[in-house]
Order: C-alpha cells, then structure tokens, then sequence
C-alpha cells in the first residue's frame, strides 16, 4: 500500500511538457499579416481627400441654394406685402374720380361755400387715407409725355409749347409705392407742321 502511494507521487512531479515557443516574426500557417507600403498609404489618402472635397463642394451648393430659397422666400413675401390692398385702392379711385368732380361741378354752378367745403373735406379724408398706404397721384400737366405713366387720349399742336408735353388731364393717374396702379389719361401737344413752301423767316 506504501509503495504505490510513492509511485503515484511520482507520477505528479514529472514535468509537462511544454510546447516550443513560436518565433517572433515567423508567420503562423493559414495567415497573412498585409503589408501596406507608404505608396499604398498615400493613395488612400488622397482618394479620401477627394471624396471629403466633393463632399464639401455638394454642401456648399446645398447651402447656397438653401440661402437663395430663403432670399427668394423674404422678397416674394415683402412684395405681397407691399401691393397687397392694389385691388382694393383700384376701387376706390372712382369714387375719388367723382368726388373731384363734384367739386368741379360745384364751383362752376356756383354752390354754396359749406356745400363745395364739405365735400373737399370727404375728399381730403380719401387721399389722405391713400396716402397711409403709399398711393400718390402721378404728375401730369406740364410734364413730359411719358408712356410708363401716362396714356395720351389725343394730341394738339401747339406752337408755343414743346413737342410732347402735357397740356391737360383728363384721369388722374395713381402709383402704388414704385408700381403704376393707374396711368394718367392726358393731351399731349405737338408742333404744327410747316406748310409746304413756307419761307423760313431769318433777320
């Protein structure tokens, strides 16, 4: 019983065997360690700094339509603004039409002072209530003939006169902030033509 308690004691102190150690630097078998030279290293980099510049340019363009949309946006906004009572201020110049005259009328069949007053004073009401929303009549008489504003009803030679200026109005013509809501009908004068033969007079 003794001797084979010593032999298995024995058995336990023999040394394992261990297993040689791999040298550094030997590839195991079935793998590969990739080597990736500086040119290799290099060509990726500069394909990544191609990619990150076309991506930069693409958000640069977003942005800068994104910016113009808002711009676009804000100045069609502003402009809605700006003319938006237009068709509401085109059906009230009739009544100013009238209003003036009346006033006309008044004074030439020689109405009474109050009557002719308070009737200028509606009428003060109204331009001044045109005048709040940027409307401003559009001078005519003695101006220039200018089609952007003005509509020429007829014409009239005068000799005293330059060629193409208003000699009367027959409309008021009205302007909503810098946009021509209503041209001014006017006459517009003319130099008479010279009659065959005539003789220039020279001293």
């Amino acid at each position: 019983m003794q001797e084979e308690k010593v032999t298995s004691e024995s058995e336990l102190e023999q040394p394992k065997e261990v297993e040689p150690e791999q040298p550094k630097g030997v590839e195991l078998e079935g793998t590969k360690e990739e080597e990736i030279t500086k040119e290799e290293l290099m060509k990726r980099l500069n394909e990544k700094s191609e990619e990150a510049a076309i991506n930069y340019d693409r958000w640069l363009r977003v942005s800068a339509e994104l910016e113009n949309y808002k711009k676009r946006v804000e100045r069609e906004k502003a402009e809605f603004l700006k003319y938006a009572h237009e068709s509401l201020i085109k059906e009230l110049l009739p009544i100013v039409d009238n209003l003036e005259r009346a006033i006309d009328h008044a004074r030439t069949k020689k109405a009474s002072k109050a009557f002719v007053e308070g009737i200028e004073m509606v009428l003060k009401s109204f331009n001044d209530c045109l005048g709040k929303f940027k409307v401003k009549p559009i001078k005519a008489i003695g101006a220039k003939f200018d089609p952007n504003l003005h509509e020429a009803v007829t014409v009239e030679e005068k000799a005293d006169e330059e060629e193409n200026t208003i000699l009367s109005e027959l409309q008021k013509g009205y302007m909503l902030n810098d946009r021509v809501i209503r041209p001014a009908m006017v006459v517009v004068s003319r130099r008479p033509e010279r009659a065959e033969g005539e003789e220039k007079i020279t001293n």
